[in-house]
């Protein structure tokens, strides 16, 4: 099948769409990165089985993507026919809902004769800090007239565990990852053995507020090691036989606040940990020019404020994608979409599928 070309005015309207796990998003940007409306549709469904379910999220964003596009349009006082480009997520995540996702996105494009985008869910998350810049610095990036990379980005989610070095849009260099368990679903993990709702990343910020983070000494896992790989399956365990002797039974509410304040605090000595060993291995042949971090777990304060430390020792600025851009959401595909055309103009390519995996390190420019 042939590819529409990509040419965009100067002001175009980009159509993106999100569906890689189990929120069903959609948003409308203009060239400039304005958002024009942005709608999301939780699968609520997953929530008393603890996690997520792929065939009910494929059936969830069956139901709801066509609906969430035409609301999205109407929100954005926008007809379909002034879109100049649509993106879709085409991977890595849950096959069925990249299926659902991307077939939508590419139908639209066949029928209005819209050029289509493929759009890397990590690669979206990893760029999503740059959507952060103050407004005057977000124009100069767009416009070619500022230089922001290369920069070392930190990727934390329930499926992503990541350090990579971002030498410009498409190339990216993986400095290193999680050998086990992601940092959410370490979060996720304990917030369930602490007898906490899911997702559980932001039931134990909220009670490690309020507990006592030397109360229990969990392990660092790698802290101190080369590299900067994470491990976090050894703090989930131990955290598990710090309440072996409960069996079962309630966990009392200052036990919890304190098992949430000690894990809390090790994920975070270890987060800062790797850090400065990826700013070292950077450095070595890169002037980079900040720290940044997205992701689902990019919303913990306690994680942005390790990262922020470490960065200012360091002499680096510190860039955080926007809360509302850390879980997944179809503003940072747009971004993607916009920036990966901007830099470089790809053409838009039928002929990438959905994939269920898709390694940064096999990134191109298509």
């Amino acid at each position: 099948m042939q590819s529409l070309p990509v040419s965009l005015p100067s002001t175009p309207f980009i159509l993106a769409i999100e569906s890689s796990c189990d929120d069903t998003a959609c948003a409308v940007l203009t060239a400039e990165g304005t958002v024009l409306s942005h709608l999301t549709k939780t699968q609520i469904e997953h929530l008393p089985l603890g996690g997520v379910v792929p065939e009910l999220a494929a059936r969830a964003h069956l139901e709801a993507c066509a609906p969430l596009v035409e609301n999205t349009l109407l929100s954005a006082s926008t007809a379909l026919k002034e879109i100049q480009l649509i993106a879709a997520t085409i991977g890595p995540g849950l096959i069925g809902g990249l299926l659902t996702g991307s077939s939508t996105a590419r139908g639209l494009s066949l029928s209005a004769q819209i050029p289509f985008m493929g759009i890397n869910h990590i690669e979206a998350h990893i760029l999503s800090p740059l959507f952060d810049l103050k407004t005057e610095e977000k124009e100069a990036l767009l416009s070619g007239q500022k230089d922001c990379f290369p920069y070392l980005a930190f990727l934390f989610s329930g499926g992503h565990c990541q350090c990579v070095l971002v030498e410009e849009i498409g190339n990216y260099t993986p400095l290193g990852g999680t050998i086990d368990d992601s940092i959410g679903e370490a979060f996720d993990k304990v917030a369930k053995m602490l007898g906490l709702g899911w997702p559980g990343g932001p039931h134990i910020e909220r009670l490690a507020q309020l507990g006592n983070p030397d109360a229990f000494a969990l392990p660092r896992p790698l802290k101190g090691r080369d590299g900067c790989d994470f491990s976090f399956s050894g703090l989930k365990t131990a955290v598990r036989k710090c309440i072996e002797a409960y069996d079962n039974k309630s966990l009392p509410l200052s036990l919890v606040k304190d098992i949430a304040a000690s894990f809390q605090k090790a994920v975070t000595d270890v987060v800062e940990d790797r850090a400065k060993n990826a700013i070292r291995i950077a450095k070595q042949n890169h002037d980079l020019k900040f720290i940044a971090t997205g992701g689902g777990v990019a919303c913990n304060g306690a994680i942005r404020n390790a990262l922020e430390k470490i960065a200012n020792k360091n002499q680096l600025d510190f860039l955080a994608a926007p809360k509302k851009m850390c879980p997944d959401n179809a503003i940072m595909i747009g971004w993607a979409a916009l920036l990966r055309q901007k830099f470089h103009a790809p053409p838009a390519s039928f002929a990438d599928i959905p994939r269920p995996r898709w390694p940064l390190k096999e990134m191109k420019i298509l």
